[in-house]
């Protein structure tokens, strides 16, 4: 076991990190864990290296880097610029790499040499440790992206002694993506040969497999949540490379991911116009009636409103719900829903919103304020998903009182307590099967008890709301994980 000494340096590369851009759960690791590193210990020193995806970045993020130094780096036969710019901020040193040709985009994914600009990003990474003058003890890699840094570490610059003590952590956020390219990219990109292709390391289906590669070469794998640790070892959920998790399961595990309770408050949230605890929950009902308000449904306290934040997908289970929303709708209830997606799931939802409009509020959009005081005045929240490796959206709205309702898989299952009838305990309400019927019969159960037994519905309000989601246990478990690796 290793142990921490006068100073442990641990080194995140992610795709994306909250606040500066974030298009996901990714994001919101990435801004939450290494901040409560840095804060638990002050012999950890934490540092981040993203991609600088200046178009995305706010003014008030920009002003504050600073210009520390520039180089070149081969990706292939391209002899690309990468600068280096950074700055501190509660207490974790953040990198940015520059490269106008991959990063000053308007998005952060979605074009076809995605591969090729993350694996710059990934060269850049191990070709620049050295000159950042942090050679971390524990690299943490996350998702495809980044994937590759250990097998260039290990394969391409192993011959960098101050490279040969680092350790690697490899977090898969969502197995679904894996950052398949040709196998000639590990010579067209990575400047290799192709002897590990052709041995079948790198190579999955006759393609390169970023997140393969990664699996099998960091050495720890793990996974945001307990349950989707064991769930994508299935061919259920393991998108294909259950095998290769089966292989090396001796270095799989999951830890449950936090929300950032600094950020996530109903108590202080500058987002919401009333604030409320689990003790006086007051300012909730006014939450209700101004939501309610906001989007054109009858300001009635006592109806029970269900709330929905999410991409709108089959992934989330929005298909399964479009098929049960005119049986919900013929309830005493009423929803609300913020989000886009499938351009399908948003055109039923908005059918939906023009049938019933004094019970259903459809709004294709995003807008964070918005987000929250749905998260904030809704009754319930609904979030049927078909897989999910996490999920924060459940733990926030527990936070905010907003019972969930959840299809139990992945993070949802062991995150949120069914309610049980019996003892009248719970902290949401679950269903097993990914069935409409049995989604339907969930929902009315929650309506159910929320019209006829409001003690009930109090009790385990409060309940949700003292949970323990924050990344204060979550970050202990990251070091025990960083100091079991030998």
């Amino acid at each position: 076991m290793k142990k921490v000494g006068k100073q442990m340096k641990i080194l995140f590369a992610a795709s994306e990190c909250a606040p500066f851009f974030k298009t996901g759960g990714l994001g919101d690791v990435l801004g939450a864990l290494p901040k409560e590193l840095a804060k638990k210990n002050e012999t950890l020193a934490v540092a981040v290296i993203l991609p600088y995806f200046k178009n995305a970045m706010k003014d008030e993020h920009k002003v504050l880097l600073k210009d520390e130094f520039y180089d070149f780096v081969d990706v292939g036969w391209r002899h690309e610029y990468v600068g280096v710019k950074s700055l501190m901020k509660n207490g974790v040193k953040y990198y940015f790499l520059d490269n106008e040709h991959y990063f000053g985009r308007e998005e952060l994914y979605g074009y076809d040499d995605d591969g090729e600009r993350y694996a710059f990003f990934d060269l850049a990474v191990c070709h620049l440790l050295e000159k950042l003058d942090f050679i971390p003890d524990f690299l943490h890699v996350n998702d495809w992206q980044t994937a590759m840094i250990p097998f260039l570490l290990k394969e391409k610059y192993n011959w960098r002694n101050a490279y040969r003590n680092i350790k690697t952590v490899l977090t898969i956020h969502n197995i679904e993506f894996q950052g398949i390219m040709q196998g000639t990219a590990l010579t067209e990109l990575f400047g290799m040969g192709m002897e590990r292709y052709f041995e079948g390391v790198v190579r999955h289906n006759d393609m390169m497999n970023m997140l393969k590669t990664g699996i099998l070469y960091a050495d720890r794998v793990n996974t945001v949540s307990p349950s989707y640790a064991q769930e994508i070892q299935t061919p259920e959920f393991g998108c294909g490379l259950e095998s290769v998790l089966n292989f090396v399961q001796g270095k799989v595990s999951g830890i449950l991911n936090g929300i950032d309770y600094d950020v996530y408050d109903p108590e202080k949230d500058t987002q919401i116009a009333y604030h409320f605890n689990a003790e006086d929950l007051s300012g909730k009902t006014k939450m209700k009636a101004a939501l309610q308000e906001r989007v054109g449904l009858p300001v009635k306290e006592n109806v029970p409103l269900i709330g929905m934040v999410s991409r709108l997908t089959n992934q989330k289970g929005f298909d399964l719900a479009l098929t049960e929303l005119e049986e919900i709708l013929q309830g005493e209830v009423q929803v609300v829903l913020l989000g886009t997606g499938y351009p399908e799931i948003e055109e039923g939802f908005r059918y939906f919103a023009s049938k019933y409009p004094e019970k259903m509020s459809t709004n294709i959009a995003f807008n964070l304020q918005f987000a929250q005081e749905i998260y904030a005045g809704s009754d319930f929240f609904l979030m049927p998903s078909a897989f999910e490796p996490c999920g924060l959206s459940q733990m926030i709205a527990m936070r905010y009182g907003t019972l969930p309702i959840v299809h139990e898989i992945g993070g949802l299952k062991d995150t949120v307590k069914p309610y049980n009838p019996h003892e009248k305990t719970g902290t949401g309400f679950g269903f097993i099967h990914f069935d409409g019927q049995v989604l339907l019969d969930t929902v009315n159960r929650a309506i159910a008890l929320y019209h006829k037994e409001p003690e009930t519905m109090k009790k385990i309000i409060t309940a949700a709301m003292t949970e323990d989601f924050s990344w204060e246990s979550k970050s202990q478990q990251y070091i025990e994980l960083y100091q079991s690796i030998d």
